[in-house]
């Protein structure tokens, strides 16, 4: 990054925007997110910031996420509009760049897919992906343990774990599924079984 962001004056503005269960959720992210990027040998410095904004746009009433898209010219889908609270991941991205000055494309995109997924995501991607769903405060998802111990082996099947679930989940409500996730799912479900077969070779 061309200048040293400082984290904790993004700190202070962010906590004005967020309520207080969304705040200590942030910096369980932020902290999970740090652990993640010394195991994998990402730069801690991006991981923190992309943990630290990734829901920065969460708190923002869904008819107001939907006019600012409109207002900035922030592409969604039709989906999207009818799912409005996905919105914040891409509305994220675009204000973690105006707003708090966040010009690193890696950190954006890791923002802007850490709700839906995506095939053949970086490792800071993946890493912000799986901070949100394995911080600490998180209690309610499935094989939590297990997702959590497999985040520190290995990231891409833990993707898939984290996918195969959220699939299974969506599955009694179709209508709720986000063309990106099917398209991750697939891809970390291909990579999971060409493995198994490796093995078994």
């Amino acid at each position: 990054m061309a200048e040293k962001i400082n984290l904790w004056e993004i700190d202070k503005k962010l906590q004005k925007e967020l309520d207080a269960s969304r705040y200590h959720h942030t910096l369980g992210v932020m902290f999970t997110a740090a652990s993640l990027a010394m195991v994998w040998g990402v730069s801690l410095e991006q991981a923190q910031l992309a943990g630290l904004l990734h829901d920065c746009a969460k708190c923002i009433p869904n008819e107001k996420k939907i006019s600012m898209c409109r207002k900035h010219q922030v592409p969604v889908t039709e989906f999207e509009l009818d799912h409005p609270f996905l919105i914040h991941a891409k509305l994220g991205a675009y204000l973690a760049g105006k707003k708090y000055g966040i010009e690193d494309p890696e950190i954006l995109d890791a923002i802007t897919w850490h709700t839906t997924g995506k095939p053949e995501m970086s490792k800071l991607e993946m890493i912000i992906y799986i901070a949100d769903y394995i911080e600490p405060q998180r209690d309610k998802a499935p094989r939590l343990d297990e997702i959590r111990r497999l985040a520190f082996a290995d990231l891409e099947e833990c993707m898939y774990q984290i996918l195969s679930d959220s699939m299974n989940y969506l599955s009694s409500n179709p209508e709720d599924l986000d063309k990106k996730t099917e398209e991750a799912y697939e891809y970390y479900r291909e990579l999971h079984d060409s493995r198994k077969s490796e093995v078994k070779k």
